[in-house]
C-alpha cells in the first residue's frame, strides 16, 4: 500500500502489474474502499498489459477519515484527490475507470484536467450536471434500509456486518445467486482495514460545490459507459443518458447486473474494457 498526499489528506493506493504498461486508475463509489474492486478484475487487467491502480477514497479504508458528520468537502475535492493519485505515482496521464460516485469524479476530471485522462470509463454512474428530463434514482428499498442506520449500534460488529450485507444484497442483480459468504468476507476485510467504518457514510452527505449543468456534453476524451440493466441505485437510463450526452461515447449494457461488480461479469467487463482501451491506445499512437 503506497500513500499519496493531497494537502492534509493521505490516500492509500495499491498497484498491480508493471509500471511500464499503460496505467489504469480505478475509482470506487460512495462509502466503499478499494476492496470493492474485485482483485480478480485488477489481476485480469494487469495480465492483459495494464498497470492497474486502485485506491481508498477519503473517509474509506486506510485513507484519511473524518468522524461521521464532521466532513467538509465536496465531490470536486475528491476529483482533485484522483489527480493527486495520478501525480503521486508520477504518471503524466492515465485511463480512469470510475464506479458510481467514481464515475461522477471521472467526469469532473475529464473537464477540469482533460490532459491527465487518456480515457474515461464509467460504471453504474449518473451524468454530471444532467439538465434533461428527470432520470430515475435510488430505489425505495435502499432508502428504507438507509433510514435504519440512525438506530444502528456501530459498536456491534455483527449488526454492522448485517447492515452492510443488506446493502450488498439490495445492490445485486440476478446474473448469479447472491453469495452472502463472499460478501461477508469482503465486509469483514473492510471493517478490519477501516480507521472507523462510520466515516465512510460521510459520503451520504456529499454534494457538488459548483454548477455543472450541461457540462458533460463538453467532455472531449474517449468515453466508455458500462451499466447494469438491473441497477437499483442508478437505473440504466442514467448510463444511456451519459452515452447520449457525451460526444462519441460508447455504451455497453451488462445484462442481469445490478449496482455491483459480480465475479461472473468480470470477464465481460475486462474484455469490453480492454477492447476499448486498445482502441484508444492505437488511435493515440501509444
Amino acid at each position: 500500500m503506497t500513500p499519496v498526499l493531497h494537502g492534509d489528506v493521505e490516500l492509500r493506493t495499491q498497484t498491480f502489474g508493471s509500471p511500464g504498461d499503460p496505467p489504469v486508475v480505478l475509482v470506487m463509489g460512495a462509502t466503499a474502499s478499494m476492496l470493492w474492486w474485485p482483485e480478480s478484475l485488477c489481476t485480469a487487467l494487469s495480465r492483459r498489459g495494464y498497470f492497474v491502480i486502485r485506491y481508498d477514497n477519503r473517509d474509506t479504508g486506510r485513507s484519511t477519515s473524518s468522524p461521521l458528520g464532521e466532513s467538509a468537502y465536496a465531490v470536486e475535492d475528491m476529483a482533485e484527490d484522483l489527480v493527486a493519485v495520478i501525480d503521486g505515482l508520477d504518471l503524466p496521464s492515465a485511463h480512469v475507470v470510475g464506479m458510481s460516485l467514481g464515475g461522477l469524479i471521472g467526469q469532473i476530471v475529464a473537464l477540469t484536467h482533460p490532459e491527465r485522462l487518456r480515457s474515461l470509463t464509467v460504471l453504474g454512474a449518473e451524468p454530471l450536471g444532467w439538465d434533461g428530463d428527470p432520470l430515475p434514482g435510488i430505489g425505495a428499498a435502499f432508502l428504507d434500509h438507509f433510514a435504519t442506520m440512525e438506530a444502528l449500534d456501530w459498536s456491534d460488529r455483527v449488526a454492522v456486518i448485517a447492515f452492510m450485507l443488506e446493502i450488498a444484497r439490495l445492490s445485486a442483480g440476478t446474473r448469479e445467486p447472491f453469495d452472502a459468504e463472499r460478501e461477508r468476507a469482503r465486509i469483514e476485510a473492510e471493517l478490519d482495514r477501516a480507521t472507523d467504518i462510520r466515516s465512510a457514510f460521510n459520503h451520504g452527505a456529499l454534494a457538488l460545490r459548483d454548477d455543472w449543468s450541461g457540462k458533460a456534453a463538453q467532455i472531449a476524451r474517449p468515453v466508455l459507459v458500462l451499466h447494469g440493466d438491473e441497477d437499483p441505485i442508478a437505473p440504466p437510463e442514467n448510463g444511456r443518458a451519459i452515452a447520449n450526452v457525451i460526444p462519441g461515447a460508447q455504451l455497453h449494457i451488462l445484462r442481469q447486473v445490478g449496482h455491483e461488480l459480480p465475479e461472473s461479469a468480470v470477464p465481460e467487463i475486462v474484455g469490453t474494457l480492454v477492447d476499448f482501451l486498445h482502441g484508444v491506445e492505437r488511435r493515440s499512437g501509444g
